[in-house]
């Protein structure tokens, strides 16, 4: 009989403290984990991502500044690993340190799949006090880090970089956006690589789109209770990964999803359009104290969180989901800009949205615009170069912080959402409020210095009802969430114009069209930057739920195969940001000139009432008023071409009538000879000339018109 040779033990080499995570230089790999309050790290091996239990521990001994690190000149790319950390567990003191459980390197390029859940999977005793901890091996259930190969062909890959004054966003989910697309490949729907074909690019470049907005893709837990529910989490706020592009978007496993990623962005930006990314820096996927053990909880809690400094077992949670990072720690901060950079600089991201952005400014207890963490982004050469886009709010108190984030950022506007939604459901007293949002918000956000740019204009988003749903239902109707009904915001400024969800009679369809092409309309004449969410423009339903977090089925998906409306809406909504496009001064750069008391030659904004005359302080204190009109003058452009030469725009008027009857609006004589053009009546199809001093605007309408210089 034979003697069997063991295998001889893996070289390890001290390696180094930088940079941080599994970096392969080409001859092998280093490691590097950074723990202030831990006593041991070990390195855990897999001989694959299936392997339940880690073939080899490698102690890493040396530590440098905080930093746990080792050389293996033995390991490759597609390495399989993990680590295992020891410390006291006391989470009366903020510690809780379990090294039966198996926890992700916070720097993983890539991740092997989900988590499978078990008790084994948290860090104390399921059904105890939750100060003795479990001693069962979490590994089975982990997903693993993957060591990955970052070279790339980029070739001469560049960002579009264009100017926040022309950028048109549209907000999409990647799985969403094709799982059901006929026209791409079966094995690519609901993939990076799905999202960058040839049919989705030609739609999004149809409709004007110079940037997609994608929903959350860095690597996500989904929580247990979904799991057990047989649902999931399909948004992806749930991050466990900062750095790894979520496995659920490639076409298989093994780090394949960060090439893939790559081959997406690389095959957008040829085709002009930016890549942001939605970032959710705020909170991480392991839940408040009774959560799972995943990854930052078993490295170093105390370093990671902010803790309830009166009880530090308990955290600090201004997110609604559990836990909020500790930004105020210097490593934790430092995490979050390495990622950001990382996103940029290998994977060529254009910028970032960052969900529930208040949190990420609070040094203290308060939002501060001069926190941490705007000042570290202001000053990086690479990060401060990127379109920043905050969500300007979070769950903590004094939470709603709209206009108050630094020089540099746009943010979602809330109150345009707000105040268009109820202007065009028939509130009265919003036609001051509704001015404000046509010309920029400058009421918002000229205070901080900041330009109609930072004004990130929506009617709908990821988060509440579709277009369709908002002109469909006037009450959420998420019982598939199976939460009773419970979810969700209550109160969605909508209206079903007759009977609640879908309807065949044509009067009720008629009118949610219309009303349909007024938001969209509006959005696309508005000043600032404007976001679409997919599949508004073909008249996408998710039957009224208004938070389908956890849907990730037919549901939430776009459905493709469009009816005659599908079929109008769309060609509407390309023509409507057509002439967003063609005209600078539907897009200015700065705020506009319109003093009532300046003279005329200074001004190039009119604001009118349905008799033509211009508005008084009465008129805009009239509660009962629904009808405006918004001329600019073709003067009022502020765009200028690369040699400095202003571009040329057209003078137009866009009347809005939100009531319920038909108005009669007089039109404005100007000094030069010419005759107005309807360019978009959304009570009509067509462009007509207008032959009368005066047009009939239809009740629940709106109207944009050219004039056209006969001398």
């Amino acid at each position: 009989m034979g003697t069997s040779i063991a295998a001889p033990p893996p070289r390890v080499w001290p390696g180094a403290p930088a940079p941080l995570g599994a970096t392969w230089d080409g001859e092998g790999t280093n490691f590097a984990l950074y723990s202030t309050h831990a006593t041991a790290v070990e390195l855990c091996l897999f001989d694959s991502a299936d392997a339940p239990h880690e073939s080899l521990r490698v102690p890493l001994t040396e530590r440098t500044d905080e930093v746990w690190h080792a050389y293996l000149p033995d390991v490759r790319p597609g390495q399989c690993y993990g680590y295992r950390v020891h410390g006291p567990y006391d989470p009366a003191e903020g510690h809780r340190f379990n090294p039966a459980k198996l926890v992700l390197d916070p720097y993983a390029r890539a991740v092997s799949g989900p988590v499978r859940w078990s008790d084994a999977l948290f860090g104390y005793r399921i059904g105890g006090d939750g100060d003795s901890p479990d001693p069962s091996d979490s590994a089975p259930g982990m997903p693993r880090s993957i060591v990955v190969e970052n070279a790339f062909t980029w070739g001469d890959d560049r960002p579009p970089r264009t100017p926040w004054n022309r950028t048109v966003i549209y907000e999409c989910h990647v799985k969403g956006m094709t799982a059901l697309h006929p026209e791409v490949p079966e094995a690519l729907r609901g993939t990076y690589l799905g999202l960058a074909t040839d049919p989705v690019i030609e739609h999004l470049r149809a409709l004007g789109v110079t940037a997609v907005e994608l929903l959350p893709v860095q690597q996500f837990a989904v929580d247990r209770h979904l799991v057990e529910r047989s649902l999931t989490n399909y948004w992806g706020y749930n991050t466990v990964g900062f750095f790894a592009p979520d496995v659920r978007y490639a076409t298989g496993s093994g780090g394949r999803a960060v090439a893939e990623f790559k081959s997406m962005v690389k095959r957008l930006h040829r085709a002009g359009l930016e890549v942001i990314l939605d970032v959710v820096y705020n909170h991480t996927g392991e839940g408040n104290h009774l959560g799972p053990t995943l990854c930052f909880r078993g490295i170093d809690n105390a370093a990671y969180y902010r803790l309830d400094p009166a009880d530090p077992r308990y955290y600090v949670d201004y997110t609604g989901c559990g836990n909020t990072l500790n930004l105020t720690h210097s490593r934790t901060l430092q995490l979050v800009m390495d990622s950001l950079r990382y996103w940029m600089l290998e994977m060529h991201v254009d910028g970032f949205r960052f969900d529930l952005a208040a949190a990420l400014g609070r040094d203290a207890a308060e939002m501060n615009p001069f926190a941490r963490f705007f000042d570290v982004i202001r000053q990086d050469p690479v990060v401060s170069r990127a379109k920043l886009i905050a969500e300007p709010w979070d769950l903590g108190e004094n939470g709603y912080q709209l206009g108050r984030f630094p020089v540099g950022w746009a943010e979602w506007n809330g109150q345009y959402r707000d105040t268009v939604r109820r202007f065009w459901r028939g509130d009265a007293g919003e036609i001051g409020a509704l001015a404000s949002r046509l010309a920029g918000s400058s009421d918002v956000y000229e205070p901080s210095g900041r330009s109609p740019q930072a004004s990130i204009n929506f009617v709908t988003c990821h988060d509440g009802f579709t277009l369709q749903d908002l002109v469909s239902y006037e009450a959420r109707h998420n019982e598939a969430n199976r939460e009773d009904n419970r979810d969700g915001h209550p109160d969605n400024a909508s209206r079903n114009w007759g009977v609640e969800g879908p309807s065949d009679a044509p009067h009720i369809v008629r009118t949610r069209e219309r009303i349909k092409r007024n938001l969209l309309a509006t959005l696309a004449f508005s000043q600032g930057v404007p976001m679409l969410s997919h599949g508004d423009e073909i008249g996408r339903t998710q039957l009224g739920n208004n938070n389908a977090y956890c849907q990730d089925n037919p549901l939430s998906w776009v459905h493709w195969d469009l009816d005659r409306t599908g079929r109008e809406l769309l060609e509407f909504t390309r023509r409507a940001f057509r002439i967003r496009a063609a005209n600078p001064v539907l897009r200015r750069r700065g705020y506009f000139r319109h003093d009532a008391s300046a003279p005329a030659a200074e001004r190039d904004l009119w604001w009118l009432r349905a008799d033509g005359g211009e508005m008084t302080a009465e008129d805009w204190n009239d509660r009962g008023a629904h009808v405006l009109g918004m001329l600019i003058r073709e003067s009022a452009t502020d765009e200028r071409d690369e040699h400095g030469e202003p571009a040329a725009g057209e003078t137009v008027l866009l009347l809005l009538n939100g009531g319920s009857r038909t108005r009669r609006f007089v039109l404005p004589a100007l000094a030069d000879a010419g005759a107005w053009e309807e360019m978009v009546n959304t009570a009509r199809a067509g462009v007509r000339p207008v032959r009368e001093a005066a047009v009939s605007l239809v009740a629940h309408s709106l109207m944009l018109l050219r004039y056209r210089p006969t001398g």
